[in-house]
Parts: C-alpha cells; sequence; structure tokens
C-alpha cells in the first residue's frame, strides 16, 4: 500500500495545476468521441471478477507460461509503465490489483494509440484476453481488447503516497477508499460485522422488522432530538433517538423476538465517538430478562469478532492514550455499579447512602452534581466520571439506580435500583440493557418524572408517551432489551480510533467549494 502525504495532491506524468489537469482530460475525453467511443458509456458486459482470476490463478501457472483462458475483466487504473510497443497497467477491482499487459501487436494501433495518447491513472478500463504469467513471475492478463469505459476528469492523489489528510479522507470518502487499502478493509468488516449480528439472531429465531424514523413523540431514550415539520399534518416531528417503545409494542402484539439495524439520531456534540446519527442494533425477547440479555449480548459480540477478525482479540487505543489487547471470549465479567463506585472512592457507597455524603465524596473527586440530582443520579455521575473510562477488559456494569433508568424493571430485590446494565469494553459503552419495565401504572410515574425534568430545563428528558402506556395495559410479558451501538462494536473490532472511521460519511461542517 502506498505511503500517506498530507493532502490529495494529484500525480502522474501529467504536470500543472489541478484544473489544467483536469482542462487536459476533458481534452482527452473530447479526442475518444472523436475517434467513436463514448467515455462514459451506459454498460457493458463483464463475465469474471479480478479477485477470482488472482485468486484462481494463484498456483496454476509457471513463470514465462499462458492458461489458455481468456477472462473478460473491468476496474480501476492505478498504475501504468511503459510506452509505445508494450504498457502494463495496475488495474485494481474491490482492492485487488492484476496486470495487463497491452502490447500494440495484440491490440491494434487505434486501441495503442489510446491508450497512449488518452488513458490516464484513475480511469476505468474493460479488457480481455489470456491469463498469463509474465517471467518474472507476475500473474497478468495478456489483453487483446481494451477499452476505456469511465474517463475520470480529476488525477487520483499522488500515487506514491496516498491520501492521509484525515479532514480529506472524510469528505472524499471516495478517494480514500480508491488509494487507501486500510480504509476500504475497515468497511468490508463492518459488512462482516453487521451481517454476524444479523445472522446470530436469526440463528436464535429473532424476526427482523422495521419501525418508524419519524416519532410524534420523543422517546426510548434520553437525548436531544433533532425536529422536523411534516405540511400534511402541520405538525412536528422528532427523528427517532431510539426505536425501543416501537419494537416494545410489537411484543406486546405477539411477536415475542424481535430485532431491528437501523439509524438513530441525536441532535448532540460530535467527538471520536459521538455522530449526530448512527447506527444500533435493538432486540427485545418476550420471557428473557437481564441475565439472558447479557449471555446473548456476549454471544453477538463473540461471533462478530469472529467473523471480523477470525478470532476473539481486539487491539484498543484506550480514552487514556494506551493501546490494549482485550480478549473477548469466555464469559465477561458482571460487577454492580455501587461495589466500582465504592472500589474507586475507597468507601463503601450504595444508593441508599446519604445524599448529603454522596455529593461530599463527588465534591472531593471534582465530579458534577446537577441541581435536584438524588442519590441514585449522584451515584451514576460518580460512575460515569471515575469508573467507566477504566474498565478495559469486557465488563458488564449492572444494579442502574432507577433514578437513571426510567423503562427498566425495577430489580427483584432492591426498590431503588433497576435490572440494567450496561457493558464495557476498552473504557467505553458498547451496549445496554435490561429487564423492561412492564407495569403501566410504574412506567406512568417514570414519564411524569420526566416530564417534569424536561420542564426544570433537561432538553434530554423524555416525554409522556400516552400511546405506549396504552399499549403496557393490553399486557407486556416479561421482556429483555438490548441495544448494542454498532459503530462503536466496528471501531473495537477494527481497531479504529475514531467513529469517523467506520462511517463512510461522517458528519462534518459545512465544505467551502
Amino acid at each position: 500500500m502506498s505511503e500517506p502525504q498530507d493532502s490529495a495532491q494529484p500525480s502522474g506524468d501529467d504536470a500543472g495545476t489541478l484544473a489544467e489537469l483536469i482542462g487536459q482530460r476533458r481534452a482527452k475525453a473530447s479526442a475518444l468521441r472523436e475517434r467513436g467511443f463514448d467515455p462514459w458509456p451506459a454498460g457493458v458486459g463483464v463475465s469474471d471478477k479480478i479477485g477470482d482470476v488472482v485468486t484462481g490463478y494463484a498456483d496454476s501457472i509457471e513463470p514465462g507460461e499462458g492458461s489458455g483462458d481468456v477472462v473478460t475483466v473491468a476496474g480501476r487504473v492505478v498504475n501504468r509503465r511503459g510506452h509505445g510497443k508494450l504498457v502494463f497497467l495496475d488495474v485494481r477491482e474491490r482492492g485487488v490489483d492484476i496486470q495487463f499487459m497491452v502490447s500494440k501487436a495484440a491490440v491494434g494501433d487505434e486501441t495503442m494509440t489510446i491508450v497512449d495518447d488518452i488513458l490516464d491513472v484513475g480511469d476505468w478500463v474493460r479488457a480481455s484476453g489470456e491469463v498469463i504469467r509474465s517471467k518474472r513471475g507476475e500473474l497478468s492478463i495478456r489483453v487483446a481488447e481494451l477499452a476505456i469505459i469511465s474517463k475520470a476528469l480529476r488525477p487520483l492523489p499522488d500515487k506514491w503516497h496516498g491520501l492521509s489528510d484525515t479532514d480529506t479522507r472524510y469528505r472524499q470518502r471516495y478517494v480514500d477508499l480508491i488509494v487507501n487499502d486500510d480504509s476500504r478493509q475497515v468497511f468490508v468488516k463492518r459488512s462482516a460485522i453487521i451481517n454476524a449480528i444479523r445472522t446470530e439472531l436469526l440463528s436464535q429465531n429473532f424476526i427482523e422488522v422495521e419501525t418508524p424514523l419519524l416519532h410524534p413523540i420523543v422517546g426510548g431514550a434520553t437525548a436531544k432530538p433533532f425536529i422536523t415539520h411534516h405540511n400534511a399534518l402541520d405538525m412536528e416531528l422528532y427523528l427517532r433517538i431510539a426505536p425501543e417503545l416501537y419494537l416494545k409494542r410489537l411484543i406486546v402484539g405477539g411477536l415475542d423476538r424481535v430485532f431491528e439495524i437501523g439509524r438513530t439520531f441525536r441532535n448532540e456534540g460530535l467527538s471520536t465517538r459521538h455522530n449526530p446519527e448512527f447506527t444500533m442494533v435493538e432486540t427485545y425477547e418476550a420471557y428473557a430478562d437481564a441475565e439472558r440479555v447479557m449471555d446473548m449480548t456476549e454471544a453477538i459480540i463473540q461471533r462478530c469478532a469472529q467473523a471480523a477478525n477470525g478470532h476473539m482479540t481486539a487491539v484498543q487505543t484506550g480514552p487514556d492514550g494506551t493501546e490494549y489487547t482485550i480478549d473477548l471470549s469466555g464469559k465477561w465479567a458482571r460487577r454492580p455499579m455501587a461495589e466500582l463506585v465504592s472500589e474507586a472512592v475507597g468507601q463503601e457507597v450504595s444508593v441508599d447512602t446519604d445524599r448529603d455524603v454522596l455529593v461530599k465524596i463527588a465534591d472531593d473527586h471534582k465530579v458534577h452534581v446537577p441541581a435536584g440530582a438524588g442519590p441514585g443520579k449522584v451515584l451514576f455521575n460518580l460512575y460515569d466520571e471515575l469508573v467507566e473510562h477504566t474498565l478495559i477488559n469486557p465488563t458488564f456494569v449492572t444494579d442502574y439506580p432507577v433514578e437513571v433508568s426510567p423503562l427498566a424493571h425495577v430489580h427483584r430485590d432492591h426498590e431503588q435500583l433497576t435490572e440494567r446494565f450496561e457493558l464495557i469494553i476498552g473504557g467505553r459503552e458498547l451496549a445496554n440493557g435490561f429487564s423492561e419495565l412492564a407495569d403501566p401504572d410504574d412506567q406512568r410515574k417514570r414519564f411524569e418524572a420526566q416530564v417534569a425534568a424536561k420542564a426544570a430545563g433537561d432538553d434530554e428528558a423524555m416525554m409522556m408517551d400516552h400511546d405506549y402506556l396504552r399499549a403496557l395495559e393490553y399486557g407486556l410479558p416479561p421482556t429483555g432489551g438490548l441495544g448494542i451501538g454498532v459503530d462503536r462494536l466496528v471501531m473495537l473490532l477494527t481497531g479504529s480510533a475514531s467513529i469517523r472511521d467506520v462511517l463512510f460519511f461522517p458528519s462534518l461542517r459545512p465544505e467551502a467549494l
């Protein structure tokens, strides 16, 4: 792979400013038309893939020999050598390169003139010819026919230095994918991870569903929404912050195992872990509880690790900048939040600890306590600030306070706690799940508390959802729910430091063009 450089500066045999280079290539496209060829035809026949050719003939041809087999392939020219009677082209498709050997004797004068005078690095070509191995041992196609099937007007970045400027990579992902194989591999793995999630859930008899992206009421999580307006109905709608409440309606309706993989939107800040639109998988299973959901979470992520990397380890840079090798195999630790906070502050604390004591501990550790926060919220803030980033190996943090868990079932052993967990790996939250709250009267009270918090200025608090309460009144069976941040999972399994590295088109400030 090419070494990186600081920006997407063009190179090749051309010289001049970018505008001059584009002008030269436009002239070449016109010259191609004058010869009777469309620089951008509607469609061409291709019978073979470069990757299949490279794999299929990897060991079957000796240097200097031919296979006798003719293939027809297409791809982008990423390098060229030679001029006149013999030209060598490196042609890439899906990240795999093969050499085209183009000789004047084989293709004729007109095609050779096009190759010499019109063809540039970056152009897409289609060719037919025999699969051979050169005398130097390089698998090649001895071209008999060749045509330009898309003329590239912009030159590619320097062929030796690639594209490393991060802003350019994120804005021009199409160029990044052309020249940076590491970037392309991240997205190949992303696809494998999403497929593994789907495969695991389907193997457990879940059914995949789709629920609305436009919600009339904000719910399912505590987050600030994007707001839009529906003209025909003359009403405000919100891009969903979570699909949870719709999915649980389906459990009420008798679909006992459902999941959805899809986009979610939160009108919040940008960071290495946050993008305003992101991908989640949420699952809901009748008759299950948080313990069952934790088992399933392990199975999903372990399948994803195997699918992406072929092993159960991940290399991740933690929040402190240290690189960790994380073992994802086996059973993962399950630790109550209060126990972890007690270890961090050096004294035993819990949701039952006097609020003033918790606030004093928070002050001593410079942890912010919002006005009106109860003991559960203070305990959570202590955990969030002092503990979460220290949990490198997979850890299920359990027993969240009711105060910060408005949709979770009250803990069967403690009325101020819930049967909720978050999965932390590499110092970052990866998943959230719980035994679902099914009591409509309790849910109404918690919604009312959220409405009061919103009235007091909390713009992330939930709204009252009367239809969801009506659904609960028809009876939600005992249910276990799970949400996994797919982008963060891809970050973990590809060793990516930023969420922007695993999104094809991350959110960025507008570019001045």
